[in-house]
């Protein structure tokens, strides 16, 4: 028995008055451990000496794990019901005894705690084992009042009560059908969780250093940065002092068609009329008349 498992028996032993919170306990605590099976389960035929090794394995199981629940359950009660029920030598002889003397059961809260378990649904940003906790403490209060709800049900609403980031592993269960105990769910839906808590910081990561390699230029030369109106396309050319002769040679292509301008007597671009051949010509002509 670990200390985590003994100081929570200690805390809140059964007296008497507090059989709903104490059976609440005890069964969290048989569950963690996966030893409530010895509640709903007979024992097996005594392992006779020819046997097989499945007919021993679950008998040794069975008989084990009955030993260990049964210490659990005389360390959670206070002293004068330990001795009362320390002669009976199984887990659920000593459950059914305190079911039967102090077990009252009331519709109204197996009412309020059925109606809790079909519309339970896991809150966002909850963790998955403080929810499965919840859920198996609505399971008891509803069985401890006259409600009977068998283990692979409490399983199937546990499930459907999950977030859609549970859906994969529903729909594994679902396709596969996988028959879990309320022990191995808990363990395999924790496994899950942190999984995906892995694969979601992977992604921020993959996305983070894109971002960073993208803001420092691609291959292309292409670089985007923010501007108080959105986000403008720059484009970085290679080329360093060439660019800088390939924008002088521009400018300076500009402004040798702006002096040239458009010949007044011939209507065409490229000359003054004072440097029009068709101009020349004729005032060449005309002196030689003269």
């Amino acid at each position: 028995m670990t200390s985590a498992t003994l100081n929570m028996l200690v805390a809140d032993k059964f007296n008497g008055n507090n059989y709903a919170s104490w059976k609440n306990t005890i069964n969290t605590v048989l569950i963690i451990d996966d030893l409530r099976f010895v509640l709903v389960e007979k024992c097996p035929q005594v392992s006779a000496a020819n046997a097989t090794r499945t007919v021993r394995e679950a008998y040794e199981r069975w008989a084990k794990a009955n030993e260990k629940a049964r210490a659990y359950l005389l360390a959670s009660l206070s002293e004068v019901l330990a001795k009362k029920n320390e002669s009976m030598l199984t887990a659920r002889e000593i459950m059914d005894s305190l079911q039967e003397m102090f077990g009252q059961a009331s519709y109204q809260i197996k009412h309020d705690a059925l109606k809790y378990i079909y519309n339970a649904r896991m809150n966002d940003g909850a963790l998955v084992r403080e929810h499965v906790l919840n859920m198996m403490v609505y399971f008891n209060v509803a069985e401890m009042n006259g409600a009977v709800i068998d283990e692979a049900n409490q399983v199937s609403f546990i499930l459907e009560s999950l977030l859609e980031s549970f859906l994969q592993f529903r729909s594994n269960v679902v396709m596969n059908k996988i028959a879990y105990t309320l022990t191995t769910l808990l363990n395999e839906l924790q496994t899950f969780e942190s999984l995906m808590k892995i694969k979601g910081q992977k992604g921020e990561a993959n996305v983070a250093t894109s971002t960073r390699k993208f803001h420092r230029g691609s291959t292309s030369g292409t670089k985007y940065m923010p501007s108080s109106s959105g986000n403008k396309k720059w484009k970085k050319k290679k080329g360093g002092q060439g660019n800088k002769a390939n924008l002088a040679a521009t400018k300076t292509s500009k402004k040798a068609k702006v002096a040239k301008g458009i010949c007044f007597h011939c209507n065409q671009e490229g000359h003054w009329k004072r440097n029009c051949p068709k101009y020349l010509a004729e005032k060449k002509k005309a002196k030689q008349g003269n």
